[in-house]
């Protein structure tokens, strides 16, 4: 399972886009983004291109565990279908009523 750095913003979008690439080709089907702290527009550009690699190949990919900001911008460019993301899970820092 390939693991991008906790950084995926405009500054880290190529090199970690060119990891992933390598990792799908290699025959990952599984991408972890549990360990991402910080995200912009272009780690959502870097997942479509992702799962557009694997498409290609004739695979699906999983994109696991994706922070709640990433939630955020795929439904602000309308591509969280497309990513098929999880559901984001539920905040446990916010007070109960």
């Amino acid at each position: 399972m390939f693991y991008p750095a906790s950084t995926l913003t405009a500054g880290t979008a190529k090199a970690t886009y060119q990891a992933g690439l390598a990792a799908i080709r290699g025959g990952q089907t599984s991408i972890d983004l549990a360990g991402l702290t910080a995200v912009d527009s272009t780690a959502v550009a870097t997942l479509v291109g992702w799962q557009r690699a694997a498409l290609q190949q004739g695979a699906s990919l999983a994109l696991l565990n994706p922070p709640a900001a990433l939630h955020s911008l795929a439904s602000l460019y309308g591509v969280s279908d497309l990513l098929q993301l999880p559901a984001p899970a539920p905040r446990t820092d916010l007070p109960h009523h």
